[in-house]
């Protein structure tokens, strides 16, 4: 039995405010789940981010206030915490005041971040780089991923939206991998897809489940993928953290050439030998980034 946790990055709108919708899928045998799941702990517990998400947008951003609090890095991670918590009580009641349209925002992004701020920024990076190495590391695991650059996707040609494309990719790839990946003198190979809860995302992706299972999708039937997928919530599963950690990584890398955390997670891309066949680029022929060289070297 495998389970395969699912997560996206960016918008699957057009244009929406990402150039490339990113939707993966991170398949676990689950006789390594519970090591996976020690592993992530020990990193976090270095990190204090013990009861913590990791939700890779908001873990690598720049806390302004923190440039603000003197010498903040040699205070110790509780000072630290205190001092920014008061630094955005008083900036909060000053935007109150001030009346502009500022204010929502900034209370959300000090809500998003708030259990991150004992960190600094080069703490919080290598606390990622951490979580990605451990990934990169798991032999047993495989990375499957449709990177659809929006710029090239024509929705009057393709015969279904942005996010639709990426579900259908990722399931197709996953049956694949449990067909090709069982020994001849053992039983099937089954698999269970978990992904990030959303009731939009919930209700779309459960009803193209069952489509899949009924007539197939357009390169696969599913005899091995068993079930509609499992919705959980990403603050309680640490498994579906990972799958955010390595979205992010795919698209930051496709977007801004940010290959320090991609070279890590892109190491448990699915391969047929060693040909890359799990990841795909979605973009014109001509694309010279590193999904794009090893998918077209499996052609």
């Amino acid at each position: 039995m495998f389970l395969c946790y699912m997560d996206e990055s960016g918008t699957s709108e057009s244009p929406g405010n990402t150039s490339h919708f990113v939707l993966v899928g991170l398949s676990i045998p689950i006789w390594h789940w519970k090591t996976c799941e020690y592993e992530v702990s020990k990193i976090k517990k270095r990190y204090d981010l013990q009861s913590s998400e990791i939700h890779t947008g908001w873990l690598l951003r720049k806390y302004l206030e923190q440039s603000k609090i003197p010498n903040f890095e040699k205070l110790s991670r509780s000072a630290r915490q205190s001092e920014v918590e008061k630094y955005r009580r008083s900036e909060l009641l000053r935007l109150q005041k001030t009346h502009n349209g500022t204010y929502c925002q900034t209370k959300k992004n000090f809500r998003k971040t708030a259990q991150y701020t004992h960190l600094t920024f080069q703490e919080r990076f290598q606390f990622v780089e951490d979580i990605a190495k451990a990934i990169g590391k798991w032999q047993f695991a495989r990375l499957f991923a449709e990177c659809i650059d929006k710029v090239f996707f024509d929705p009057r040609r393709a015969p279904s939206k942005i996010d639709e494309q990426a579900f259908e990719q990722i399931v197709s790839r996953f049956e694949q991998y449990l067909k090709n990946s069982k020994h001849p003198e053992t039983q099937n190979n089954y698999g269970l897809l978990i992904h990030d809860n959303n009731d939009t995302v919930a209700k779309k992706h459960t009803l193209l489940m069952r489509s899949f299972h009924n007539n197939g999708t357009l390169w696969t039937k599913l005899n091995n993928i068993i079930e509609t997928p499992l919705f959980v919530n990403s603050e309680l599963t640490s498994m579906i953290q990972l799958a955010d950690v390595c979205a992010y990584s795919l698209r930051r890398y496709l977007e801004n050439n940010e290959d320090r955390l991609f070279n890590h997670i892109f190491a448990r891309a699915d391969k047929k030998g060693s040909l890359v066949v799990g990841i795909r680029h979605f973009t014109n022929q001509n694309c010279v980034c590193k999904i794009c060289v090893a998918h077209r070297s499996s052609k």
